[in-house]
Order: C-alpha cells, then structure tokens, then sequence
C-alpha cells in the first residue's frame, strides 16, 4: 500500500448543527478530505450536516450543551486539555477553528505547540457579536492575547477584519473568504418573474430571534396598501411573540411561519423576492443562497455582509424612510420598516425589475461557490 503523505489537519467547532458557520465546515470538508487527512473535532455530538465517510469525527464531550453555568466553566477547561493532547498525539499540521471559544483553545494550543500551524475564523461582527457587557470584555481582553498567538486569521468580511484590527488590537495577518455555497439544481428562471402579479411572495430564513428582525418585514407589510404572501423559515425564541404580531396587524392571511424545514431550496424557488431585515450578520448564508437560486434581494445594510453582497462593498447614504438600488439587490436602513416597504413595493410595481435582479443575482453568486472558495481557502492555509 502507497504511503499516506497528506498533511493531518484538524477543525475544531463546538457542533456541527444547522448555524452558518457549521454550514460552511460542513462544505469545506468535502473537498479538504481530497488534500488532506481531515479530523473534525466538536465539543458536543450534534451533527446537523451530512460529514463525508473519509472525516475522522472526535467528540470532546458526552454532556448535553444545556449544562449550568458552573458545569460549562469545568467542561471548558476538559477541551482545552483534551483538544491540546489530541493535536500532540495525532501529530496534527493544521489546526483551524470556528467561533469564538474554539479560536481561544487554538491561541493556546499555540502558545503551547510551537509545530501547529493555527488559524482561527471568526464568524460574527465582534462588536456585535457578544451577549452581555461581561462576554464583551471578555472578548476584549482574550481576543489581543490568544488570536494574535495563532498564526492567521481569515473572516466572511472585510468589516470583521476591521473591527478586529481596530476594536480589538488583532495583528496577524488577516484575509477575506466568503461562505462558500453549493450549485442549486434548479434555478429561478428570470424572465418568469417578470409578470404582473397582484401577490408578490416573499420569503426569508433564519432563526427566530431580535438580530433577525422578522418583526421589520411584517410591519412593513402592514404599511403597504400592496398585497404579499410572506413566508417566514426558521424557528426561535421569538415565534410566540411573531405569531401575535401577526394578529395583531391582521396579516394572517398573507404572512405564514413555516419553521425549520429541510428543503429551504424548494421554498427558495416558490417565491418572488428574498428579504433579509437583520440589525447585524457575519455574513447571510441564507441570503447568498436565495441569490443561487436567482431571488433578487432586498436586505438592511447591516454590518456585516449585505454591502459587500448587494453593492461590491462600496459606501452608500440611505435617506430614512427610503431605499437604495444597488448593483446586486435593494439596501435599506437597519430597522426602517417604511423605507423597507418602499423597496418592496418597488419590487412589486415593477416586474422588469424583478426579472433584471433575478439575473444579477445569479451572477453575482457565481463568485461563491465551493470550488472557488476552497481553492481561495486552500492556498491561504498552505501559505
């Protein structure tokens, strides 16, 4: 038998469940496994995503994530001890992690293991990023320390490498590489948007939580005089709390929480017009994928992602109460519902318009997909 001579090279998150950045793992794994022998390392045995047979999976823990506060400290201080002995023991070449904890655990192994190469990803606008003043000033002082230990950085937007150079002191060298996605088998065809229609369907994705904003969407429905079928994907927190505010407005009849679903890409395709009204993303999955699919977009310009996605990044003033035609998609203010209401009646007076952003963003989407990404993501780790 030939002799192995692929590097071993490890990725460590805390699941691989239905987020967004398991949902980029999940892809990278697909074609690391062809260059690489793959270990993904999880501290808990959720596995959402499909792994590929060739992965070795190791589990650092049998423990539930819905463990008291006391339990997860001493569960933390186990994955930093199993995860360093793992790296040893295994003669791992690469480590590279996702989110914030496991980035902490490779500045260690760092610190430690002079023979790693450790690359951390963060995933999330650190500013924002952070669910209380205590988990902030964490991030503050632990960030400088361990993450400029390691030896590179890459992120899903040049607004995070940003924060993080100047909110946070990160000094290694930092890139851009955008969520990968998957070719859809079936695409929205443009022209066939391009009817009168008296309903316009809308749809967006994501958890049901106060960073997502469904709450925009539905009270910019209100304010139209226009007629929509608004179909919300996803499940959270906050689905009691939308299902009376749907009461409320008397919007039963056109506006539908369809919860987590599997087959997102069949809703994608029923469906006239994406909407992404969150107060701050990392970078929107969901949104990419409905541009895949060939939905023109209508998105808040939050921070991070929707710039970049729906007007290549360059600056814009949006008035209150108003909208911007950007060169991919529409961009409204964070939690303007009136200026939200406007584009989305825009998109329904005219289907010309939605015919030309059907087609934008299908080409627009062409610079995301796996094989460009990986080959972008592979040359940075050999580097």
């Amino acid at each position: 038998m030939a002799p192995n001579h692929k590097k071993n090279i490890s990725i460590l998150s805390i699941s691989l469940g239905s987020g967004g950045a398991e949902k980029v793992i999940s892809l990278l794994l697909k074609e690391l496994v062809k260059n690489y022998t793959v270990n993904l390392v999880l501290f808990h045995n959720v596995l959402h995503f499909n792994v590929p047979k060739e992965v070795n999976i190791v589990i650092l823990s049998n423990h539930s994530p819905d463990r008291p506060f006391y339990a997860k400290a001493i569960d933390s201080v186990k994955y930093i001890i199993k995860y360093y002995r793992f790296i040893k023991r295994n003669n791992i070449a690469i480590s590279v992690s996702f989110l914030a904890f496991p980035n902490l655990i490779n500045g260690i192994v760092s610190t430690f293991n002079k023979n790693v190469k450790t690359i951390v990803s963060e995933r999330g606008f650190p500013s924002d990023n952070v669910t209380s003043k205590l988990s902030f000033y964490i991030s503050k002082i632990f960030y400088p320390i361990l993450y400029n230990r390691c030896d590179k950085l890459f992120s899903n937007s040049h607004h995070i490498n940003s924060d993080l150079k100047d909110n946070f002191g990160i000094k290694i060298p930092m890139e851009v590489i955008y969520n990968p996605i998957e070719i859809p088998e079936k695409t929205i065809i443009p022209k066939s948007l391009n009817t009168n229609n008296n309903t316009l369907k809308l749809i967006t994705a994501g958890t049901l939580n106060k960073r997502k904003n469904q709450i925009m969407v539905i009270r910019a429905i209100k304010h139209s005089a226009l007629n929509f079928n608004f179909s919300i994907l996803g499940g959270g927190e906050l689905n009691d709390y939308l299902v009376d505010e749907i009461s409320k407005a008397k919007l039963q009849d056109q506006i539908a929480l369809k919860g987590k679903v599997k087959n997102v890409n069949d809703y994608l395709l029923d469906n006239h017009c994406f909407v992404l009204s969150s107060f701050t993303e990392g970078f929107p999955n969901a949104m990419i994928e409905a541009m895949a699919i060939g939905l023109p977009c209508v998105s808040t310009n939050c921070l991070s992602g929707p710039l970049e996605l729906l007007n290549a990044n360059e600056k814009i003033t949006i008035k209150d109460g108003e909208f911007f035609i950007g060169k991919y998609g529409l961009l409204v203010n964070n939690d303007d519902h009136i200026g939200l209401s406007k584009a989305l009646d825009y998109f329904h007076k005219n289907p010309d318009q939605r015919e030309k952003f059907s087609q934008l963003s299908l080409q627009r989407a062409k610079a995301y997909h796996l094989d460009t990404i990986y080959t972008k993501f592979n040359k940075f780790i050999k580097n």
